[in-house]
């Protein structure tokens, strides 16, 4: 059932809240035609992370944006969410839409979870798209040990109620002076209004869930995604979008996809926000790809 923007919006944008797996996703679409694609934020963000991309693929795509459950305008997580659990959440979601399968963009922390999407329902899956993401099980659990350089806030997320305690009343200041700051490259990508509307539902009650099991999933799946990677479960051609992280998302998904036809894209001068920080070259990236897959043609990896 449509419902009017909770938030910020986009012109056209249709804003709908839809039963799945015993939980209600907010889920914004833009387009009438074209093959579907499924886009899916990472941490700290919400939907709202690709509405500058929307517009540029609903000229030739339906496109769909989901606020993961504990997420945005979803309902909120319980201390049984992991990526298993949104992993069937977004299946369930793209059956309810009519859609399937679907281009699958996922980006950051939801790497996991698209993952697993994609190995355990193929038939739901036309492309995955990886942008600036690791998996546990191929290095992504690195970057939670700080004495090695990890980063810091990979414990406190994936701790129950520790980013309440520690964040609450803090929101702005986490999100917006240090975690954009401290990853952007291109000045002003995100601004204070992006930043408000990310804010608004990370500040209500219990609104870090999402990520905690997020991060959890992290520090506690690796062998689990190993074991699918090893499985040659992912059948779907594969697009590693690489910016601030730069080879990163390629060799990860070259080792855990390694079934399948995995190209790379590496998008300079850009950080780790990339759907933020170069709209256009995102978009055009994830365009071309979509339609070499649509027409069963083979892409040639090139520099954006």
């Amino acid at each position: 059932m449509p419902i009017d923007a909770p938030g910020r919006t986009i012109s056209g944008a249709i804003h709908d809240r839809i039963a799945v797996n015993g939980t209600h996703l907010h889920c914004v679409s833009l387009g009438t035609s074209g093959s579907p694609v499924l886009l899916v934020h990472g941490f700290p963000e919400t939907w709202w992370a690709f509405h500058k991309v929307m517009p540029l693929l609903a000229e030739r795509h339906r496109v769909h944006a989901v606020d993961l459950r504990g997420f945005g305008d979803s309902d909120l997580a319980d201390g049984e969410f992991d990526s298993t659990v949104a992993s069937e959440d977004l299946h369930q979601l793209i059956a309810a839409l009519g859609e399937g399968p679907v281009h699958l963009v996922a980006q950051d922390i939801s790497g996991t979870t698209a993952f697993r999407l994609a190995a355990t329902h193929p038939d739901a899956i036309a492309s995955f798209t990886a942008i600036e993401l690791g998996l546990p099980g191929f290095g992504l659990e690195a970057f939670a040990d700080v004495t090695n350089g990890g980063a810091w806030y990979f414990g406190v997320m994936a701790a129950p109620g520790i980013p309440d305690m520690l964040l609450a009343g803090r929101e702005t200041a986490f999100v917006g002076d240090y975690m954009f700051p401290s990853m952007c490259a291109v000045a002003d990508a995100v601004d204070y209004g992006d930043v408000a509307e990310f804010v608004r539902t990370y500040a209500r009650p219990g609104g870090w869930n999402g990520a905690t099991g997020l991060y959890a999933s992290v520090l506690k799946e690796g062998e689990k995604i190993a074991a699918l990677a090893r499985s040659g479960a992912i059948r779907a051609p594969v697009l590693a979008i690489g910016a601030g992280g730069g080879p990163f998302t390629e060799h990860t998904m070259k080792q855990a996809a390694s079934g399948t036809d995995v190209r790379s894209i590496q998008i300079d001068d850009v950080g780790h926000y990339a759907a933020m920080e170069a709209p256009e070259r995102v978009a055009t990236a994830i365009r071309d790809f979509v339609e070499e897959v649509d027409t069963g043609r083979v892409g040639v990896a090139r520099r954006f």
